[in-house]
């Protein structure tokens, strides 16, 4: 499932850049890469066992509460891309993931996406501890990855270094 010494993290999956991806830049616009990793997380989600079959039968799914896209290099129209997912931690409730989308013939990194996702009990609509099976799925999943290191990319906090002008706040 590894990836190669270029290319971190398990492949949930791939695409390539159709035309009406591109914006007024002439590069793969914002929306897309969002949808790209999106599209991968249902690749992760599919090792786990969380299909739609398994949504529909046992009203068990997850949301996404919280994400971070950071825009490396750009992809072109025609350009084709690996996505990669990396379990940073997770607990009976929650999966913290980070993503990676690499250019396929080249190998660079083009961007990175962030997630935190709760399971929740789609009867309730609340948060509710994963089934064992899946559980048991994440926890495969999670040691297959060996000694990947934390990305220095997740976690980042986006702050105008020498800013001209700065809201106040509390947080900084």
């Amino acid at each position: 499932m590894a990836l190669g010494d270029e290319m971190i993290g398990i492949k949930i999956g791939a695409g390539q850049v159709l035309p009406e991806w591109i914006d007024i830049n002439g590069h793969m616009n914002v929306a897309y890469y969002v949808l790209a990793f999106d599209h991968g997380i249902d690749g992760l989600w599919g090792e786990f066992g969380i299909t739609t079959e398994h949504i529909q039968s046992n009203h068990s799914s997850t949301f996404a509460v919280e994400s971070h896209v950071i825009y490396r290099r750009e992809l072109k129209e025609d350009d084709r891309f690996i996505v990669t997912a990396q379990i940073l931690a997770y607990d009976q409730k929650r999966i913290h993931q980070f993503q990676r989308m690499y250019h396929a013939k080249d190998g660079f990194l083009a961007a990175t996406a962030e997630w935190m996702s709760l399971h929740v009990d789609m009867k309730t609509r609340r948060v509710a501890p994963w089934p064992d099976k899946i559980l048991d799925n994440i926890r495969r999943v999670a040691s297959s990855q060996g000694d990947w290191a934390y990305p220095s990319d997740a976690g980042r906090v986006m702050r105008v270094g020498k800013p001209l002008f700065s809201a106040p706040s509390d947080n900084v």
